[in-house]
């Protein structure tokens, strides 16, 4: 049975939030947050909700794939700022969009949330429970950043991913391996109604090794090697991350999608905007072996290799 990622949307707010914007919000420089982070701007969404933004991505991503909502049959949502305790942000979602044959439901695993729900939506499908399923990864985490601590407040913006999986076509997932180790949940988190929390440098050394240990494990899982993938879509949280992952996985950044300068770290919705935004630009094409792989606040990590 194949898994095709049959298509694609997505959406940023307009207002933007460069870093120019921040050195008169804290004591930071344009400087110091592009040559740690790689970061130039963010996207705040000033007048739109989750939900807005999830719209408006899952729209995109039914008309890419040539989809009416009435054949959608489940819908998974990734993310860590819902719109309500509850319902699920799926079932406010489900209403939005007209999708009145899906069932639907939200998932929490931070920035590793969309391949958390790849994994979700490939047991859907093989299982037979879904033909077709919306599998969206939006955030709005202008919300629970404290805007005084500079830490934290230069690395995350709002937006929104979508992407419409079904069992026609000719894709498929060669291997997916999920991790999560709740003994450090401590190094990425965020208390309930307060503000995002990170011990940086301890982040930093876990998610290069364990990204690049997850990586080479699901690539020999599907009998390839790491040479034989096509392109690597990396959460985008670092660009020094990125670019150590591509040097221990012994990869060219060419091969490496980063569109982080422009966004920063969206959490659950940077992979499907990163596919999304690749895909527009010719970079992600059918036939090709694609790797994706995230770290988020659990901990939870994970990778995932398709074929296009």
């Amino acid at each position: 049975m194949g898994i095709t990622l049959q298509g694609f949307g997505f959406y940023v707010p307009p207002d933007v939030l460069s870093n120019f914007d921040l050195e008169k919000m804290v004591d930071t420089s344009d400087e110091w947050i592009t040559s740690r982070t790689g970061i130039k701007e963010r996207r705040i969404a000033k007048n739109e909700t989750l939900l807005d933004m999830a719209e408006k991505a899952s729209r995109m991503a039914l008309e890419d794939a040539k989809v009416e909502p009435e054949d959608v049959d489940a819908i998974v949502f990734a993310t860590i700022t819902p719109h309500f305790t509850f319902p699920a942000s799926a079932c406010l979602l489900q209403n939005r969009l007209g999708c009145k044959n899906s069932f639907a439901f939200d998932i929490s695993a931070a920035c590793s949330g969309f391949l958390y729900g790849l994994e979700v939506a490939k047991g859907l499908i093989m299982g037979g429970s879904a033909k077709k399923v919306l599998l969206v990864g939006a955030e709005k985490l202008s919300e629970i950043i404290n805007w005084q601590d500079r830490s934290t407040c230069v690395l995350f913006g709002d937006g929104a991913g979508a992407v419409l999986i079904s069992s026609e076509g000719e894709g498929e997932i060669l291997a997916s391996l999920m991790r999560s180790d709740g003994e450090v949940w401590d190094i990425l988190y965020a208390e309930k109604c307060g503000y995002i929390s990170m011990k940086g440098r301890e982040l930093f050394k876990l998610a290069v090794r364990s990204m690049e240990e997850v990586c080479r494990q699901v690539v020999s899982m599907a009998g390839l090697r790491v040479e034989e993938v096509d392109l690597v879509i990396p959460h985008q949280a670092n660009i020094r991350i990125m670019e150590a992952l591509a040097e221990k996985l012994g990869i060219p950044m060419q091969k490496v999608y980063s569109n982080i300068h422009k966004y920063g770290n969206t959490s659950a919705a940077s992979i499907p905007i990163a596919m999304a935004e690749a895909y527009r630009e010719g970079k992600l094409k059918r036939g090709d072996k694609v790797l994706m792989t995230a770290m988020g606040g659990g901990l939870t990590w994970g990778a995932t290799l398709i074929k296009f």
